[in-house]
């Protein structure tokens, strides 16, 4: 699944493209991907977009008319963005649009299978489009007034920004008097927003603890954080930053909004590498993996204490 870094890959590749360009037209594709589309989704038709955000790996994208079109990539999702050129050297002719339903994508040797699972294409004024692609359909479109952001189901409940001023002061409240392995409490959107399961096991190794800890323990009794605690919270805002620097990984086919794949993955320390050596100097260990909630948790036993 796109983690932090991957979907604020993909919302700066999609200010660069799309913010500022009216939306002349949306193709739409099938009913839904994890639910259903917005009844009033083709209604963005003739509406410009004034920013593009993130909150956690949500993509939340400002209209001109005080709407936010709301996107999660789920497990395969991606936008490839083709500008006028482009889209007029390999787009066949717009024959049908909204009402019509167009059955197949005319960029599936550009998007890949064949362009059976380009679900929305976001046609605008000048000749761009941006096309949406999601093989497995985990992901989520939603269209909601800006004035219901605050109570939107899928964000109320989210917890701080890794980006943000966030601190281990801030982790600590979250996780005192937590019985819960510290490994499961930083994939509670809760927690932390964005962490995720990968950069979750990149970051309890570089900070040495074990995924099995208990999250109180990192918690003194006066409620301060641990020093061990305050060394993970820098490791977790350094690992996101080197992967945003790196484009992301390329786990599950992530793609950046040109195409390109991210190179995070050939710098994971733990994460994959079950029965290879540890990668820390001076360890000696062999990474181990073990299921904590139905996920996969990559780890040495040697120096993860």
């Amino acid at each position: 699944m796109p983690e932090l870094p991957e979907v604020e890959t993909v919302r700066q590749g999609l200010i660069q493209g799309i913010q500022g360009k009216t939306i002349a037209d949306v193709l739409i594709r099938r009913e839904g991907l994890r639910y259903p589309f917005p009844d009033d989704l083709a209604t963005v038709a003739g509406c410009t977009i004034n920013g593009i955000r993130r909150r956690a790996k949500y993509l939340l994208i400002d209209l001109d008319d005080d709407r936010v079109l709301l996107s999660h990539l789920g497990m395969s999702g991606r936008y490839t963005l083709f500008d006028s050129d482009e889209a007029k050297a390999n787009a066949k002719p717009l024959l049908k649009t909204v009402n019509g339903g167009v059955p197949v994508s005319s960029f599936g040797d550009l998007t890949g299978h064949g362009g059976k699972h380009d679900h929305l294409e976001f046609v605008f004024e000048d000749g761009a489009r941006a096309v949406y692609t999601d093989p497995r359909r985990f992901g989520i479109i939603d269209l909601f007034p800006a004035t219901a952001e605050a109570e939107h189901p899928l964000l109320v409940a989210l917890g701080p920004e890794p980006f943000d001023p966030w601190d281990a002061n801030a982790l600590a409240a979250r996780l005192n008097g937590r019985r819960t392995a510290i490994k499961l409490a930083l994939l509670d959107q809760k927690t932390v927003v964005g962490v995720g399961n990968i950069y979750a096991c990149e970051s309890l190794h570089r900070a040495g603890l074990s995924p099995r800890r208990e999250a109180k323990g990192l918690v003194k009794a006066n409620g301060e954080p641990t020093a061990r605690l305050e060394a993970l919270v820098g490791h977790i805002k350094d690992v996101l930053n080197e992967a945003l620097e790196a484009g992301g990984s390329t786990l599950n086919d992530f793609a950046a909004v040109d195409g390109t794949l991210g190179y995070f993955a050939h710098q994971f320390a733990v994460y994959g590498r079950e029965g290879l050596p540890c990668q820390k100097e001076g360890c000696g260990g062999v990474v181990r993996r073990l299921v904590q909630s139905n996920r996969s948790t990559f780890y040495c036993p040697s120096c993860q204490r």
